[in-house]
């Protein structure tokens, strides 16, 4: 076995049929639970937008539950991929901005949980861009 030869079962796992959709299912699950979290829990869900002080609550929690919705299905479905990364990565870099602004908190326990999260979130949007990557080479490759 060569250097640049990956093990077998690396690629094994790699050309097996249902890793790509389960990689993206990895990807969009928390967004697609969240938005059928929010629309079972429709109070919540505008209670949640304006505990961030989003105004008028009720329009950016309907506008978070379809991003989270129909991001996710694009995604899932192959088709379109582009465009539901695209939704889920603005949305989540949004939402890093306006739910972990570490840099105006004092130090301390808050602060390093707010900037875990926030540099979660941007390599969340560095796992969006690489879905749209690998379904934009295979589109061209078919």
């Amino acid at each position: 076995m060569g250097i640049d030869r990956d093990p077998r079962f690396v690629d094994a796992v790699l050309d097996w049929p249902p890793t790509w959709f389960i990689a993206r299912l990895l990807l969009v699950g928390a967004y697609l639970l969240g938005g059928i979290v929010k629309l079972t829990d429709w109070s919540g869900a505008v209670t949640e937008q304006a505990h961030f002080g989003m105004s008028p609550p009720a329009f950016w929690a309907a506008l978070t539950i379809a991003i989270e919705l129909i991001g996710p299905i694009l995604i899932l479905s192959g088709r379109l991929v582009w465009l539901g990364a695209g939704m889920l990565g603005v949305f989540t870099l949004l939402a890093a901005f306006t739910a972990n602004a570490f840099w105006t908190m004092p130090d301390g326990p808050e602060r390093f949980a707010a900037t875990n999260a926030f540099f979660e979130h941007v390599g969340l949007i560095g796992g969006f861009v690489l879905a749209a990557l690998v379904a934009e080479q295979a589109k061209r490759r078919a």
